[in-house]
């Protein structure tokens, strides 16, 4: 602690102490009947509207990562690597209208909570929807941790713990932040994390908007800023024999690298369970469509946040700070805050950083904790769990994710949670075909997207295990040469998952294998919270197979209409003759 910056540390300090205010304060914020629910607890009420809504998501989405990795990812390669982010977060809107909506109205008729709930449903297939939770929780750890080391990012060039050689005394003001978000999750579940996103968003704004037209007036202009990076870019980087701005991978078609990563993150962005929390939390089914038509505001901050690196190379001093850090380029824009600015405003930069990991990791851990709860718990451990029971289970294992993530980023090398991140974007994507396919038709047989999914699962892993670069020999990254074309191997993977899918789909119903019973029906993939007020028609909603036949649908006893002015609440239905169970 000797060479903290005493103003600095006080900034970022007494706004931290805000936030774990607020954070515990918002249990009070729109206070329900009854906490212990997942529907109050782990999606706030449902009774977000845009205004919240869109905090809540861009929060979700932009990362404390997205302000150190984009940056970074500038900083060393240049405008492909740097502002492929920009590029794939104006592509993800409108894929998301094209399904969201959807997904909103027919978990709000029938009360799910996490889209592996939907999955269940759909398909009456236990083993799909234990599928589709394992490999969102397995997508979210290494998300989480990553939120971690960009605090960690902000510690070390703030040099708290830095003087110390005890690994645990370094590693404390982490372990101070993980407990306090671990805490007020635990009490006050997503209200926390929606409150805090206007304190971040705020904060964050003012030190981007500050950031791009002073820091410019320090190094010559923009002019001088983009002539030193191109300088700099066309320079040979001895491990490669490859000029430095030359995109990674040097072989195969590049631009078909960048452009199938770019489709194949923004169509596994919206997959990633906490968005799909942050999205049925909200009020009404316009008001997703709504802040889909909005959020892309974020991407132009983006497209700002990412000019950070180009002013981290010119500035001499952040250059040689990050040289000397052994050249972690995750330091650039904590380097270049803190050379560039007043201590006072760079305390203000680098809480926007910390409490810009808080609010996505608080969504996260309490999106894993609540498939854990609705997709293992209690369909495999207490089927008759009541809604406490379930919060409570949600609450704890909200702080058991968020310890395994505190491991990830403590214990594994930066680029080792990094890569894990990747292959996160590669899992996901092959819950896309029973996702989103099901939103729209029931024709996939609910054994062969199993099948399909696996084969994806297995593929990907083992196809990014085998990435290599010159400097690192497994898990370097997640595009590969594939039929003379380097392409995003979550893309590849996903192909191949679907053509499984419809082969087998094929063979299935031509040897009338049973299908699983579907209780949604047509019409409530559209609905806006209403319920439905005649007996639906019988053979209306069968699975694929026409297995059973499906009566009156009868809402579950206890249930609340969201038919009124609040919007909050909803009616779950359930086909009479639908099976409880079966894989």
């Amino acid at each position: 602690m000797n060479h903290v910056n005493a103003v600095t540390f006080t900034i970022v300090v007494i706004l931290f102490l805000l936030v774990t205010c607020v954070g515990f304060a918002a249990a009070r914020w729109r206070r329900a009947e009854d906490m212990m629910h997942l529907n109050e607890w782990g999606l706030g009420g449902r009774g977000f509207g845009t205004f919240v809504g869109w905090f809540l998501l861009g929060g979700d989405l932009y990362t404390a990562y997205t302000f150190i990795a984009v940056p970074s990812a500038v900083f060393l390669t240049g405008a492909v690597s740097g502002f492929f982010a920009v590029s794939y977060t104006i592509m993800v809107f409108p894929i998301a209208l094209i399904f969201l909506p959807r997904l909103w109205s027919i978990a709000r008729v029938h009360n799910y909570v996490t889209p592996a709930d939907f999955i269940r449903g759909r398909y009456g297939s236990r083993g799909l929807s234990l599928a589709m939770a394992f490999t969102g929780i397995l997508a979210l750890m290494p998300y989480i941790a990553l939120q971690l080391v960009g605090i960690q990012a902000v510690l070390t060039v703030m040099g708290v713990g830095t003087s110390s050689n005890n690994t645990f005394i370094k590693d404390l003001p982490l372990f101070a932040a993980f407990l306090v978000l671990a805490v007020f999750t635990y009490v006050s579940g997503l209200r926390a994390p929606a409150l805090i996103a206007f304190i971040k968003d705020i904060l964050v704004y003012v030190m981007i908007i500050v950031a791009i037209f002073y820091i410019p007036t320090r190094l010559g202009g923009f002019g001088h800023i983009f002539g030193v990076a191109e300088t700099h870019m066309k320079t040979v980087n001895p491990k490669t024999g490859k000029p430095t701005g030359v995109f990674i991978p040097t072989t195969g078609n590049s631009q078909l690298a960048f452009a199938t990563l770019a489709l194949g993150s923004a169509a596994a962005l919206f997959i990633y369970p906490h968005t799909i929390t942050g999205a049925l939390s909200t009020r009404r089914r316009a008001v997703v469509k709504r802040n889909m038509a909005l959020l892309p505001l974020y991407s132009v901050v983006l497209g700002l946040i990412a000019l950070l690196g180009y002013m981290a190379l010119t500035d001499k001093v952040t250059a040689a700070n990050v040289k000397k850090a052994g050249g972690n380029a995750q330091l650039a824009v904590p380097y270049l805050f803190q050379h560039m600015f007043p201590s006072w405003f760079t305390g203000i930069a680098f809480s926007a950083i910390v409490i810009g990991a808080l609010v996505p990791a608080a969504i996260m851990a309490i999106a894993a904790a609540n498939l854990f709860t609705r997709n293992i718990f209690k369909e495999f451990v207490k089927p008759d769990a009541s809604p406490r029971l379930e919060t409570k289970v949600s609450q704890w294992g909200s702080l058991v994710i968020k310890t395994g993530a505190l491991l990830f980023a403590i214990e594994l090398p930066r680029t080792f949670s990094i890569n894990l991140q990747l292959l996160g974007g590669i899992w996901v994507l092959q819950v896309f075909p029973a996702l989103v396919f099901g939103l729209f038709t029931r024709w996939f047989h609910r054994w062969a997207l199993l099948a399909g999914w696996a084969a994806g699962m297995i593929f990907g892993t083992i196809a990014a295990y085998k990435v290599a670069t010159p400097t690192t020999s497994h898990w370097a990254g997640s595009t590969d040469i594939e039929f003379g074309h380097t392409v995003y191997i979550g893309l590849t993977a996903v192909l191949l998952n679907i053509a499984i899918s419809v082969v087998l789909t094929v063979i299935l119903k031509l040897t009338k294998v049973p299908g699983g019973a579907d209780e949604t029906l047509p019409h409530q993939y559209t609905a806006d919270g209403e319920v439905a007020e005649a007996p639906a028609p019988a053979g209306v909603g069968l699975g694929a197979a026409g297995a059973g036949a499906v009566g009156d649908l009868q809402p579950l006893r206890g249930a609340k209409c969201a038919s009124g002015p609040t919007g909050r609440g909803q009616m779950r239905q359930r086909p009479r003759d639908a099976p409880a169970t079966g894989w």
